[in-house]
């Protein structure tokens, strides 16, 4: 088995490198890079399907399972991640990313984009979707109560993130809320429904596949994830320029979990 899952896991590295490679040679045509958002989660369902074909003995329920709530996340965040592209244009991340890379190391847009967007990102994503790779090979044990179990959280993490976003998205269309924060919904209970609802679906996805040896080391892909997400690209960078951007948002810092939703806490003020 050691053999078949060192040649999955090394075609499906060139798999990656290859969509990279090709959504690389895009931007040049675009000179932006934004897309690539979408592309990351699209990309993995990629990934899924090209582990099933390689899979033939794994368990067909648990194959069905991973790949089937793969693309369901895969397939709703790329979507509203080109619809956000569309409708807001360049990602200033991407541009300040770049535009400095540029100015201030002398790079050029195709090396920048390439090394400090496309190929970073390729390693990153291959990781965080082992336990759609891993956990396809094994034919036994049969999907049993644990496997379940992550269905339904991966379930309620698509769920969540996705109520997230539409809420979000009708806060900033509504021009009398323009310079507010959005602490309503969900977002009264967690400063990134978004970012928690992706790490619920896939620590679901890693459960599904934990019931099988292979899977149960995959578990690099969810904790790689969730760090991404609360200590380097994802909350961080959004509220650094929250902070700017919005004066209210210190006290939605103070009143509202960063990640895991709880309870606003009360804020007591004191008169001098």
């Amino acid at each position: 088995m050691l053999q078949q899952i060192m040649t999955l896991l090394a075609t499906n590295a060139v798999v990656v490198l290859g969509l990279m490679i090709a959504l690389w040679l895009v931007g040049l045509k675009l000179r932006d890079v934004t897309y690539v958002d979408a592309f990351w989660a699209l990309n993995m369902v990629i990934v899924a399907l090209s582990t099933w074909i390689m899979t033939p003995e794994g368990d067909p329920t648990r194959k069905a399972l991973l790949v089937g709530l793969c693309a369901l996340w895969g397939l709703r965040l790329g979507g509203y991640m080109l619809w956000r592209w569309a409708d807001h244009g360049p990602d200033r991340r991407y541009k300040a990313l770049l535009g400095r890379a540029e100015t201030k190391q002398g790079l050029s847009f195709a090396r920048a984009s390439l090394t400090m967007v496309f190929l970073t990102q390729a390693p990153l994503l291959f990781i965080v979707c082992l336990p759609v790779q891993l956990g396809q090979i094994a034919g036994l044990p049969p999907v049993g109560p644990v496997a379940w179990i992550g269905a339904a959280l991966a379930v309620f993490g698509v769920t969540f993130e996705s109520i997230g976003d539409w809420q979000l998205t009708r806060f900033r269309k509504d021009p009398t809320r323009a310079g507010q924060v959005l602490d309503t919904g969900l977002w009264r209970y967690t400063r990134h429904p978004n970012y928690f609802g992706d790490a619920c679906a896939w620590w679901g996805l890693w459960l599904i596949a934990a019931e099988t040896t292979p899977g149960l080391f995959a578990v690099v892909g969810p904790a790689l994830l969730t760090w991404t997400l609360m200590k380097w690209s994802g909350a961080p960078t959004t509220e650094n320029r929250m902070r700017r951007t919005r004066p209210d948002y210190e006290s939605y810092i103070a009143r509202t979990s960063g990640f895991v939703p709880m309870p606003p806490r009360r804020i007591e003020e004191h008169g001098s």
